[in-house]
């Protein structure tokens, strides 16, 4: 028998390099990949994976939508936490009283959009240092002009009627009216008078007696987009009748046509999020509640110079541009602005840290989990084959299947719909379901 076994291997020693198939040097057969070879692999494989076959009504029900297969770069991801907050300086602006007085109208409520230059309150001046400035304005006016009448009279009665000395007396007394007049303007500009109310006492020769205060206009930065909108009245903090003083806060306006996305990364990841924010590489965010879209194309704007000593975590901020959710005017003409990100929302961002070309990247819903093996759905005709696959790396959104042979580029594969296909494939096999399976939590 021994003598039976060594002749046999003998023989196959001398007739390998004859037989198809079996390379001469030992090497393991590489896999085919022209289409009939392709075709053939499918095909054996066909006979071994098990199969289901679904109607075009049930593929609706599902939700399936389809997906091929191709190489392409994936894009290694960061997830971190973010928040939606406000830009410090430049979303809120603060009403004050500009004097001291009694508000005798409110003209806009808590919510209401307003543009720059609407009215928003009037006051009844009740400040001394005030009146007192514009009954000595309208005093000063009013002897600035019999002095300006005496001067004219004089200089008609001709010369050596009257002494000049007289004459240069009144034109000392002039050249002094105006200079207070002018002290006392701006006077009033100080104590917060426009220079259009201080025009209007000079024409009306009356004291002032109510300011109206309006909404201001916009600070808009170089870079920033001036299109119009409307700032919304986020705090009203008095009533009707009551005093305020100087400085005393009326109203927050808020402006959020642009806000920021506060994120959160460890130390760990600081090395990655310095990269991304050098290279300017674009962020993705969205929002952790709803079905919104998300938010790409973002650019990191800086890193925060400091790491919180509780979370041992650092902040980094990215502009975050705004848009309308809500624009509507009731029937007494108040119109409401509502927009899209608000402070307080939760989001996630995701920066890319690494991209790696040719790779067989498919959709995290593409891939069911069923204890140790993955599989996905082949299309074949009008059966859907499972075909387990190897991953090499995953995320939220995507993974990458390793290039072992279980798909070929080109390959029709259920994007959507992949774990309904599983399920009705175990019941059709007659095994219990888990309800879990092909779910991450």
């Amino acid at each position: 028998m021994i003598v039976l076994g060594l002749s046999a291997t003998a023989a196959f020693m001398l007739l390998k390099d004859r037989l198809p198939g079996i390379p001469g040097d030992g090497s393991p057969v590489v896999a085919a990949t022209d289409d009939h070879q392709q075709e053939a692999g499918h095909a054996n494989e066909a006979t071994a994976s098990p199969a289901l076959q679904v109607s075009k009504r049930g593929l609706q029900n599902i939700g399936y939508e389809p997906y091929t297969v191709a190489f392409r770069e994936y894009e290694r991801r960061l997830v971190l936490p973010a928040i939606v907050v406000e830009r410090p300086g430049k979303s809120q602006t603060h009403i004050t009283a500009p004097l001291t007085g009694i508000v005798t109208s409110i003209e806009v409520v808590q919510g209401q959009a307003v543009t720059p230059g609407t009215l928003l309150f009037r006051l009844k001046l009740t400040h001394e240092e005030l009146v007192g400035a514009q009954r000595d304005f309208l005093q000063d006016l009013a002897n600035l002009e019999v002095v300006e009448r005496e001067v004219a009279r004089l200089k008609e009665l001709g010369d050596g009627v009257v002494a000049g000395k007289r004459i240069i007396e009144q034109q000392y007394e002039r050249r002094k009216l105006r200079a207070s007049l002018a002290a006392e303007e701006q006077a009033m500009l100080l104590h917060g008078l426009t220079k259009e109310q201080v025009r209007s006492i000079r024409e009306s020769q009356e004291l002032l007696p109510s300011v109206d205060i309006f909404a201001p206009g916009h600070t808009h930065g170089e870079s920033e987009d001036e299109h119009e909108h409307p700032l919304v009245v986020q705090r009203l903090g008095i009533s009707v009748g009551q005093q305020v003083q100087v400085g005393e806060e009326m109203a927050v306006l808020a402006d959020h046509h642009l806000l920021q996305i506060e994120g959160a990364a460890f130390e760990d990841d600081a090395e990655q999020v310095r990269e991304s924010a050098a290279k300017g590489r674009a962020v993705t965010a969205r929002l952790v509640s709803g079905d919104n879209a998300a938010v790409s194309g973002l650019k990191i704007q800086y890193v925060a110079g400091q790491v919180d000593p509780v979370s041992r975590a650092f902040k980094i901020y990215l502009n975050l541009p705004n848009k309308t959710a809500l624009d509507k005017t009731t029937d007494d003409g108040v119109r409401f602005f509502e927009w899209l990100y608000k402070p307080g929302q939760r989001m996630q961002i995701d920066l890319v840290v690494e991209r790696t070309p040719g790779q067989l990247v498919l959709p995290a819903a593409a891939v069911v989990s069923d204890g140790a093996e993955n599989y996905v759905y082949r299309q074949n005709g009008g059966q859907f084959q499972q075909t387990p696959v190897h991953l090499l790396s995953r995320d939220k959104e995507w993974v990458v299947a390793a290039n072992d042979g279980a798909l070929y580029e080109g390959d029709v594969i259920a994007g959507r719909g992949a774990y309904q296909l599983h399920l009705a494939l175990k019941n059709q096999a007659g095994g219990g379901v888990d309800p879990h399976a092909g779910h991450n939590h």
